[in-house]
């Protein structure tokens, strides 16, 4: 892992992650600090200024009052960033929005709290791992491991209401996400993109196919799994290319809880 420490502010929700700190240069314009790991910051604290930006912090905030219940905990919003530094992304998976049920979403896309039922894409994803490389995965879904070694388990959508799945779509993560997946294209080489389902390949239109690896297929979810994600063999082909190309590859298998 990077020694860079994630640049963190006391914050439960989105509203919370960024504050105005004193005024500290000669035009006395308003600093920001934002809950974002070290890396990431750099190229991604424009997006904080922006009017999008703003609404969305407005929207989260008036969810919180009006007593909506917002999934993962607002610690835990940027977690794949802050998991993952920049520098050291060699996989990227792309996701749609968090998991909505109680105790499952913290910021890692498909992946679920520790001694949390595994959803349905997730026990495909187990499945399609097993008949690619035999690694059995099945005691827990909690990927943290995937994430700690350069796994970007990004999710297109960073917050949801409970019990109202895709509930946060279009109000603007969308938009700081696009800007992620455009900072990996542009300042980074040989990573592997896997897009599982439309929703996906749509979000990674822009990655340069020369530059990086791109893997395509249908959605892990049990209604399209077995139209195209079940055979796919895209976490060996990661690791052939990772392996191809220098860099460590991915050791799939998830360790024991403790």
């Amino acid at each position: 892992m990077c020694s860079e420490q994630a640049v963190k502010v006391s914050a439960d929700e989105l509203n919370q992650s960024v504050v105005d700190q004193s005024k500290s240069d000669k035009s006395q314009v308003a600093r920001t600090s934002i809950n974002l790991q070290a890396s990431w910051l750099e190229p991604l604290r424009g997006e904080f200024d922006q009017p999008y930006m703003q609404k969305l912090k407005a929207f989260l905030k008036a969810e919180k009052q009006r007593g909506a219940v917002l999934y993962p905990a607002g610690k835990e919003i940027f977690n794949a960033l802050n998991t993952t530094p920049l520098d050291q992304v060699s996989v990227v998976i792309l996701g749609q929005d968090p998991y909505h049920g109680p105790g499952q979403a913290h910021g890692l896309c498909f992946s679920v709290q520790p001694r949390v039922t595994a959803p349905p894409s997730l026990v495909n994803i187990f499945k399609e791992l097993e008949q690619d490389l035999g690694v059995r995965n099945g005691e827990h879904g909690c990927l943290l491991s995937w994430a700690q070694q350069g796994v970007l388990l990004l999710n297109s959508v960073l917050t949801v209401e409970r019990g109202r799945a895709g509930s946060h779509q279009g109000k603007g993560w969308e938009r700081f996400t696009d800007r992620v997946v455009s900072v990996l294209n542009e300042r980074c080489s040989n990573l592997v993109f896997m897009l599982w389902g439309s929703y996906a390949h749509k979000k990674g239109a822009v990655i340069d196919g020369n530059k990086h690896l791109v893997l395509k297929s249908t959605h892990p979810s049990p209604l399209s799994a077995h139209r195209g994600f079940l055979g796919c063999r895209h976490f060996s082909q990661a690791n052939a290319f990772l392996s191809k190309v220098g860099k460590m590859p991915i050791n799939w298998a998830l360790p024991p809880l403790s």
